[in-house]
């Protein structure tokens, strides 16, 4: 019988090998021990255990040299099921994978951000149950659910404790679903999870410093360091919208005032156009909302600017000054090797980037600008739920939750 400590060395050492292969697959067993310095006894051992549970498989790799062809091994991707959900203030996105991340089903709906709590999570659980019974047609286990939320997850208790923006408080989201669907539930924020997307799919692979920034109806932060999510005590850490930047400014939906997210993102962006427009009428954008500035849309905004609206194109230009000196405030406290920037943001990137760019650089002191680089993610609005799949595989690979 293995004690606790030698229990505890075993899923160590699986979860070692298992992210060697993804990370390098098609290796040896000999590659494999030359790489995580595992003696090879040990590495065969292991793998022959993953390849017992399905996890690992290996392959004869043809060649034309002398001796006996070497034995490749890989991930199976019939390894299992992961299912993301990502939960936004009027959106539900649910993807369900295979256990190497390749897309198998997604679906995104539309909520309304006036509907009760039970009837959005209802709603989240209908969309989790079709993509177990399509999982289950596929004969692939399911392996556990990464949820996303737009609000303070206290990770230790898996509990949502506050969303501004959807006006949720105190959620044991966790305890729900683990109860509803008998798998694994890893409860995380929505922008965290973007990051980690990014760090295992997206713009920021191998990068193991960086920001992510996300806008949305909120503005979200993921912080990554040294590989690893940067969470703080409770997992509240990365709340970056809520810094007040304008003691004087406008009330937030989490009831402070004048916090960034106030100054930055489409809510920012719209009432700077509406307040232009009380001043100076403007037909085509009045036109285009059917004359009720309330039918204007961040994406009709970012059209006209692109047009060479200079209402709109203003208003964005505002926000990305106000993104840019935010930014640099954070690359002094972190020091990133990179600042990626998510979410509705994508759509204005040929506007925002380059003010964004010259703002930051013209701030923030020259050490800290070495090697510095912006960019914008190539993930779209499918950066959290990508994450809320990472953050499955990340636990499997890096903490052994299976037996």
């Amino acid at each position: 019988m293995l004690t606790g400590n030698q229990e505890k060395v075993r899923k160590v050492n699986k979860s070692i090998v298992l992210n060697m292969l993804r990370l390098h697959a098609p290796i040896s067993r000999a590659q494999v021990a030359n790489l995580t310095g595992l003696n090879r006894g040990t590495v065969s051992n292991i793998v022959n255990v993953l390849i017992e549970e399905g996890l690992v498989f290996e392959d004869e790799q043809k060649g034309s040299g002398i001796g006996r062809p070497a034995i490749s091994l890989g991930l199976r991707p019939d390894g299992g099921a992961v299912i993301g959900v990502e939960i936004g203030v009027d959106f539900i996105a649910v993807l369900l994978t295979n256990f190497v991340a390749e897309k198998i089903w997604n679906s995104r709906i539309q909520t309304d951000p006036s509907q009760s709590q039970t009837d959005i999570i209802s709603q989240a659980e209908r969309l989790i149950a079709q993509a177990l019974f399509i999982a289950s047609e596929q004969r692939l286990r399911p392996l556990g659910i990464g949820v996303g939320l737009p609000g303070l997850v206290n990770l230790h208790q898996g509990n949502l404790i506050m969303a501004p923006n959807l006006h949720w408080m105190n959620v044991p989201l966790r305890l729900m679903w683990n109860q509803r669907f008998h798998l694994p539930i890893y409860i995380e924020n929505e922008a965290n999870l973007a990051a980690l997307g990014e760090y295992y799919f997206g713009s920021a692979r191998n990068v193991d410093n960086f920001i992510y920034l996300s806008a949305g109806i909120g503005l979200g932060g993921g912080i990554m360091m040294g590989g690893k999510l940067f969470r703080g005590g409770h997992g509240y850490a990365g709340e970056i919208g809520h810094i007040q930047r304008d003691p004087a400014g406008e009330q937030c939906a989490c009831g402070r005032i004048g916090c960034w997210e106030t100054q930055v993102g489409p809510r920012a962006v719209f009432h700077r156009v509406k307040k232009e427009l009380q001043n100076h009428s403007d037909q085509s954008l009045l036109v285009a909302c059917s004359g009720d500035v309330d039918n204007l849309t961040f994406e009709m905004v970012v059209k006209f600017a692109l047009e060479g609206n200079t209402l709109c194109r203003r208003a964005i230009e505002e926000v990305a000054v106000n993104l840019g000196m935010g930014i640099a405030d954070m690359v002094h406290i972190f020091n990133p090797e990179l600042v990626l920037i998510g979410g509705a943001f994508i759509q204005a990137k040929d506007i925002l980037q380059p003010i964004i760019e010259k703002t930051i650089f013209s701030s923030i002191l020259q050490p800290c600008a070495d090697g510095l680089r912006i960019a914008f993610s190539e993930r779209g609005a499918d950066g959290c739920v990508l994450g809320a799949i990472a953050i499955v595989l990340d636990d499997i690979l890096h903490e052994m939750v299976i037996t």
